[in-house]
């Protein structure tokens, strides 16, 4: 006992001592309210402000308490060491310097505490304050999320822009991320007076714009209680109190807006198995590489292979409800080429066009940014999609690119001076991606009425030179259940997207056989023949490379020029066309029958002795259709299913009369 007890005994003096002998560098409290320091109520403070409906007042309140003040010890880059911090929690969000500067406890040794800094920290000085806010760096759910662009801590640029004045974000500006003017139609649901309600529960929507016209209104998870107060519909703002709960005879006001801690995964009352595919519009992936609603895809590429296009797809055409887009690290010009191309492209609802920024948040996180928010980014777009998530939507995440956060993590686990594993990572980075990967998942979420959500998680990385094997790459590898791998020698040939299939892969195949069974029952079939054929041109292409391509048989000879066809017809796709951009799932099952009919009928025509050159002159107006069928406008189905119908009918009737010749 005496062993345990005695650093603690030791500390307090010289806590004490170095306070009154070294206060020309810091400015603590004086010596007399010292004694209360142990006692603050750390716990409780932070128990209550994780709390996810509590406001931003609690920081009000806090900041000119001098009981919360640290002080500046040491400044290292993005990575500040405050002093005089004793009762402060891991994760607790902190003010830094004269210009409120905000930073997380990532470390907390005796009195002192290890920040880091989300915004630029030129000019912070030793002895600077540090104040304390008592709660978690959280993030505001409500209505008004939709068509926003945030930074990597929720700060609205829009807003930032229009008060600042300035192309510039000012250093420790604080605004508020939902805005607290605008009026909300609100619609309370059969909740009243006198009834239970529990965390989770709907009480009232929200018409937020025309593609997101029921925003749910919920109970945040940890509450729960007895109606006392409920409001009638009408208009309000985000911060209004409409609801009223007792428990316990503790009462406790609700609005439409509810905070939470990022760094919670938010609970859900069930996790349930995926079994929808996750379109994204693009055939190589939708036809032999399929993803599901909740599921988790890893693309890696070298530069200039076009991640950032397939991920930029993924925002516009996936079959999601709501599109969460964080640009992590990656170049600006892509978010401003977002910003630009989204008001533009519409998605049909309901027989009318629709700007597809509707569905969208955007979260910009860009290379010229502070590097420690990129880690804010990451976790600020999760809870936004977990929380659309329980309102039972399906949501898309896309992280562009996961790389420049571990380069972010590198770059503080250097300074913190932990112990480097591979190529300088710190040794706890497979453990920092899972935690963010589990994330993902179809789920039910809490309270009623019973609804079922998802999120899928799109992870663009980037290899320094195209390296697989990098620590990041090999991580995400290990958790991912996709992967889109992409080869820089197809980016060079203009082949995109540029989709190396003999090393990708889709661990989803089995699940979403179920699915094609009930509407597209050929699906599993025509993509495993699909694979096949690639998998042998493959071998046969090395072949042709030693003996020649008049070596081989004639069946050889017409996998390798149906393998060509696919390659350039069928994997290739001009992402900025109006034909190609997005090709449905209807099409794509049409156009796999069709080459792969093609394939079959051709091999026939030579098992019963045809020459394969005499067939293949005598069926080149069929080549022709096919290397035609994806220039249809995928608009009509009907009247393109029946063009599509007359190809496969004319080339049954054409090998045909080859045969009889």
């Amino acid at each position: 006992m005496l062993g345990l007890g005695r650093p603690q005994l030791k500390a307090r003096p010289s806590l004490l001592d170095l306070i009154t002998t070294k206060h020309t560098l810091t400015q603590p409290s004086p010596p007399a309210e010292l004694p209360p320091l142990p006692d603050s109520p750390s716990s409780t403070t932070f128990t209550h402000s994780v709390s996810p409906h509590s406001t931003q007042a609690s920081f009000i309140m806090t900041s000119d308490d001098s009981e919360n003040n640290g002080s500046i010890f040491s400044v290292s880059g993005p990575v500040v060491v405050a002093e005089n911090m004793i009762g402060c929690a891991m994760y607790e969000l902190c003010r830094v310097g004269h210009d409120n500067l905000v930073g997380e406890v990532i470390r907390i040794e005796q009195d002192k505490a290890t920040i880091q800094v989300y915004e630029e920290t030129a000019g912070l000085t030793v002895g600077d304050p540090v104040t304390r806010t008592g709660k978690p760096l959280s993030v505001e759910l409500g209505p008004g999320l939709m068509e926003t662009i945030y930074d990597g801590i929720q700060r609205p640029l829009k807003a930032i822009a229009d008060q600042s004045k300035s192309i510039y974000i000012p250093r420790g500006i604080s605004v508020n991320a939902l805005d607290r003017e605008r009026k909300w139609e609100y619609k309370p649901t059969n909740f009243k007076v006198g009834d239970h309600i529990t965390g989770g529960d709907i009480w009232g929507s929200v018409f937020e714009n025309s593609l997101v016209n029921d925003h749910k209104i919920l109970l945040p998870p940890r509450a729960r209680g007895t109606i006392t107060r409920i409001s009638p519909a009408g208009s309000y703002t985000v911060e209004e109190k409409l609801l009223e709960v007792e428990f316990d005879g503790k009462k406790s006001e609700f609005g439409m807006m509810q905070t939470w801690p990022v760094r919670v995964p938010r609970p859900v009352s069930d996790r349930l198995a995926a079994d929808a595919p996750f379109i994204v519009g693009q055939r190589v992936l939708d036809a032999l590489f399929p993803s599901v609603q909740g599921g988790t895809v890893c693309i890696p590429g070298a530069f200039g292979c076009g991640k950032t296009v397939i991920s930029q797809s993924v925002s516009k055409f996936s079959n999601s409800d709501i599109i969460v887009y964080v640009g992590c690290g990656e170049r600006g010009n892509e978010m401003a080429e977002v910003l630009m191309d989204f008001p533009e492209l519409s998605i049909t609802v309901d027989g009318r066009k629709e700007p597809i920024m509707k569905r969208t948040c955007l979260i910009a996180n860009t290379s010229n940014m502070p590097v420690a928010a990129r880690e804010a980014s990451i976790y600020t777009g999760i809870t936004i999609a977990e929380y659309f998530r329980d309102q039972g939507k399906n949501v898309a995440m896309m992280a562009d690119s996961s790389s420049r956060w571990a380069e972010a993590l590198r770059e503080i686990s250097g300074r913190l001076g932990e112990m480097p594993a591979d190529q300088g990572f710190p040794a706890y980075l497979g453990a920092k991606l899972a935690s963010f990967y589990e994330r993902a998942g179809k789920s039910s979420a809490l309270g009623s009425p019973e609804r079922v959500g998802s999120v899928s998680i799109v992870g663009a990385v980037s290899p320094p030179g195209g390296d697989f094997s990098d620590p990041v790459t090999s991580s995400t590898l290990g958790i991912v259940q996709v992967f889109w791998g992409l080869d820089k020698k197809l980016a060079q040939r203009k082949h995109f997207p540029s989709v190396n299939t003999s090393i990708s892969y889709s661990k989803y195949n089995a699940v979403l056989d179920k699915y094609y069974e009930k509407d597209h029952p050929e699906f599993p079939r025509l993509r495993d023949q699909i694979r096949e054929l690639l998998a042998k041109s493959e071998e046969l292409d090395q072949v042709v490379q030693l003996v020649g391509k008049a070596a081989l048989g004639d069946s050889d000879k017409i996998t390798l020029d149906v393998a060509s066809l696919l390659k350039d017809d069928f994997l290739q796709q001009n992402g900025y066309s109006d034909y190609d951009q997005f090709c449905p799932l209807w099409k794509t099952e049409y156009m796999m029958k069709a080459f792969m009919g093609y394939h079959n009928e051709a091999q026939k025509a030579v098992a019963q002795g045809q020459n394969w050159n005499k067939v293949r002159e005598a069926t080149a107006d069929l080549q022709s259709a096919l290397r035609n069928m994806k220039f249809e406008i995928p608009e009509d189905e009907a009247e393109i299913s029946a063009k599509y119908e007359k190809i496969l009918q004319s080339m049954t009737e054409r090998f045909a009369s080859v045969s009889d010749e």
